[in-house]
C-alpha cells in the first residue's frame, strides 16, 4: 500500500524541519505541489507568521554552515542565488569581512603544507582560494605570509645554535 501524499503544508514543514530555507527556495519546492501560486504565497505567509520561516534564520544558518569554508564573495553569492535581498544580508557579511583573512589561512593551511615553489603551484593555490570566494587581496596576503614564514623558518634554521 504506497504511502499518503503529504499535504502542501506537510511538505513544506518537512522541508523546513532539515534545514532553514529562503522563501524563494521553499516557494520553488512546493509549486509542482500545489494547485496555484496564491495557495503556496498563502501557506508561506501563514509559516513566516507562525515563525517558522524567516529569512534572517536562514541568512544565520547559511553563514554558519559556509564560513568556514568559503570567502564572503561566494557566501553573497549563494545568497543572492537563494533570491534573499542584499540589503538583508548585508550587515552579516559585513561582520563576516573581519575574519576573511584568518578564514583564509585556515583553509589554505588544512589544504597545503607549504608556500608555492613554482609559479605553476601560485597559480594552483591562487586558483584554489579564489574559487573558494576570497578576494584576490586575500589570496595575495595569505600567499606572502606562507612565503615570508618559510624564510623565517629557513632563517632561523640557519643561525648558528
Amino acid at each position: 500500500m504506497p504511502a499518503p501524499s503529504l499535504s502542501l503544508k506537510g511538505r513544506a514543514l518537512r522541508s523546513l524541519s532539515l534545514r532553514e530555507h529562503s522563501r524563494s527556495e521553499l516557494a520553488r519546492k512546493l509549486a509542482p505541489h500545489a494547485e496555484s501560486a496564491e495557495q503556496v504565497e498563502a501557506l508561506l505567509d501563514e509559516l513566516t507568521t507562525l515563525g517558522f520561516l524567516s529569512e534572517q534564520r536562514f541568512v544565520e544558518s547559511l553563514l554558519h554552515r559556509r564560513a568556514a569554508r568559503h570567502g564572503s564573495s561566494r557566501i553573497r553569492q549563494e545568497l543572492n542565488a537563494s533570491g534573499i535581498d542584499p540589503a538583508d544580508h548585508q550587515e552579516a557579511l559585513d561582520a563576516l569581512k573581519d575574519s576573511e583573512l584568518s578564514r583564509a589561512r585556515a583553509i589554505w593551511s588544512r589544504r597545503y603544507a607549504s608556500a608555492p615553489s613554482d609559479l605553476n603551484e601560485r597559480a594552483r593555490q591562487t586558483r584554489f582560494l579564489l574559487a573558494r570566494g576570497f578576494s584576490s587581496a586575500i589570496v595575495r596576503q595569505v600567499l606572502q605570509a606562507a612565503a615570508q614564514a618559510e624564510i623565517d623558518s629557513a632563517d632561523e634554521q640557519d643561525l648558528p645554535g
